[in-house]
């Protein structure tokens, strides 16, 4: 993902190339053990010109001249690949292009200096998770089977999404006496329950596929809330035909609702200001900022500033 300006098209960046500009720095995000696209070493207008004996000077983050590095792909017209990119490779690209410019008449040659900055930031995906609500109507909110039917009903969905490596976490469960116009007093138990993809056994999952985690994780916890989304549905014949009595706690027609909440791992969250064209990425935090938890922003330090990028503490 690169951030688009005016005079760079989508094209170009379909093309796995980024291009600098002169007048500020480029923002680039690359996710975590995936290869950069190629950061080329002139804007875009530059690029479209013969360009005279040019020479191309590639600096990374830590101040390190790139070519020879065995982590980086540096072609011979000055495009460069960070490749496996990793936390610590987050920070500023930069490239200083040097060419020479032949006057026609005189043939008089002028050095030129173009310096371009790229600042490259390792982002993930999203973890997700869902958050889900639902009603069953109940005799009384003092009926003692309250209490075991919730315990139940977390007991079947569990058992139903648990080989997704997913659980149930964060079960509440609230009665309250509502006063209708046509049925006078009911009583109803308000279910809220987070459907969640970190059950036990899902970092073995995960070693089957290392570089993208989240996005196996998140399959799995789509197909959970989707099993549970059609458990509810299903649940209101069930309820009503499998039972030769009518039961004392019924689910409510239309109650069930899922909203998906989403969370970032250890030293990476969300910044719509300064990551406006990454803003639903996870992008790794900046210096002097952290995050120790998997909350969805990147907090600032306020002692001892973390002075890498990725940080999940202060110290």
């Amino acid at each position: 993902r690169a951030e688009l300006k005016e005079e760079q098209s989508i094209d170009l960046i379909g093309k796995n190339e980024v291009y600098g500009n002169i007048r500020h720095e480029v923002n680039v995000y690359v996710k975590v053990f995936t290869n950069s696209p190629f950061l080329v070493c002139m804007d875009l207008a530059l690029s479209q010109e013969r360009i005279i004996d040019p020479n191309y000077l590639w600096m990374g983050p830590d101040g390190r001249v790139l070519q020879g590095q065995s982590y980086v792909n540096l072609t011979e017209t000055g495009k460069l690949m960070v490749m496996g990119f990793m936390v610590p490779m987050s920070g500023a690209y930069t490239c200083t292009l040097s060419h020479k410019v032949i006057e026609t008449t005189t043939q008089e040659e002028t050095e030129m200096v173009e310096a371009y900055k790229f600042m490259v930031y390792a982002y993930r995906e999203a973890d997700h998770a869902y958050q889900v609500s639902v009603r069953f109507s109940t005799t009384s909110c003092r009926l003692r089977n309250n209490d075991l039917f919730i315990k139940i009903l977390k007991r079947i969905l569990n058992s139903s999404i648990s080989q997704l490596t997913c659980h149930i976490t964060g079960s509440s469960y609230k009665c309250h006496s509502i006063r209708t116009p046509k049925d006078g007093l009911q009583y109803e138990l308000f279910v809220n329950f987070l459907v969640n993809p970190f059950a036990p056994g899902w970092e073995e999952v995960c070693q089957e596929f290392p570089y993208d985690c989240e996005d196996v994780t998140n399959r799995r916890v789509r197909q959970a809330a989707e099993r549970i989304g059609k458990f509810f549905h299903q649940l209101r014949h069930v309820l009503k035909s499998e039972f030769q009595a009518v039961p004392t706690i019924q689910y409510v027609d239309n109650s069930f609702s899922m909203t998906p909440i989403d969370s970032c791992r250890p030293g990476f969250g969300r910044n719509h200001h300064t990551h406006q064209n990454c803003a639903s990425c996870c992008v790794v935090c900046s210096p002097g900022t952290y995050s120790p938890n998997n909350e969805v922003t990147c907090q600032t330090c306020a002692g001892p500033e973390a002075i890498m990028y990725g940080a999940k503490s202060c110290h």
